[in-house]
């Protein structure tokens, strides 16, 4: 696998050429914000968190990757990863012309009961392995659960333009942030209806929408590092615990008090 590195911060970018990534362990622990640099597979990858809240970059935007989710990376796509706490990453690849789930962007995708199991047995064998029929059974029950698995919209869209990104820096660093897009394009420079246009041009959402998504995003960590969901709630920008509850049901269809609750490696 590439180098892994400390980093302070997802949002700060810089990430290197990516480079061919050969297939490699299935199963990697990462502590919390321990990084693997960008790179890219010539096959599929399926990434699932059997521990932890995993986020994955590419240059269009990030997914956020807790343990009752995977994600599908097709191949060739340029991507990194990021323990948002400490995590124990397995992946399974396969070939390129084996594609159940399909798209060029990767995919969140719900994992159910079976797939966990699958993926686990997959990437953790036993110690005396599988033989050749139990394997290719295996993988074929796990390919046929992928190709019937439901998508979640968890994309946080990256903005190009400098201006958004700048107004997408104020946004991370504090996610509670209240000023209207106004007030943030006063604060880069930028008016409110040119900010407005390049948000639906350039992320496809309106900029309401986006920072729903980033707010619950940072969620994620706030919840998984066991602060309570009025805590976090608060952290994030919500008036009140239920308003939180109603939004991060939406997008990620569990309640939050799931994502509090310690996943076992």
């Amino acid at each position: 696998m590439s180098i892994n590195r400390q980093v302070p911060d997802a949002s700060d970018g810089g990430d290197p050429t990516p480079h061919l990534e050969l297939p490699g362990p299935t199963v990697q622990d990462l502590g919390r914000l321990e990084r693997i640099d960008r790179h890219h597979h010539d096959r599929h990858q399926l990434i699932h968190p059997g521990s932890g809240v995993l986020q994955v970059e590419t240059a269009a935007g990030s997914w956020v990757v807790p343990p009752q989710r995977a994600v599908w990376i097709p191949a060739f796509t340029a991507h990194a990863h990021l323990a948002r706490t400490p995590t124990r990453m397995r992946s399974l690849s396969f070939p390129a012309e084996i594609d159940p789930v399909g798209g060029e962007q990767p995919a969140v995708l719900v994992v159910t009961p079976l797939l966990h199991e699958l993926v686990a047995a997959l990437a953790e064998p036993p110690e005396t392995g599988y033989s050749d029929a139990e394997q290719a059974t295996l993988r074929q029950a796990a390919t046929d659960q992928l190709a019937r698995a439901e998508r979640l919209t968890l994309h946080l869209p990256a903005p190009v333009d400098d201006r958004l990104r700048a107004v997408a820096a104020l946004l991370h660093r504090d996610p509670a942030d209240p000023r209207s897009l106004r007030e943030l394009g006063a604060a880069v420079g930028a008016s409110e209806r040119t900010l407005s246009r390049l948000f639906r041009a350039e992320t496809g959402l309106t900029f309401p929408q986006w920072r729903t998504r980033l707010r619950l995003h940072h969620a994620i960590d706030h919840l998984a590092a066991g602060r309570s969901v009025t805590a976090t709630a608060a952290a994030c920008g919500y008036a009140t615990p239920s308003a939180f509850i109603e939004a991060f049901r939406t997008v990620f269809g569990t309640t939050p008090s799931r994502h509090r609750l310690p996943s076992a490696p």
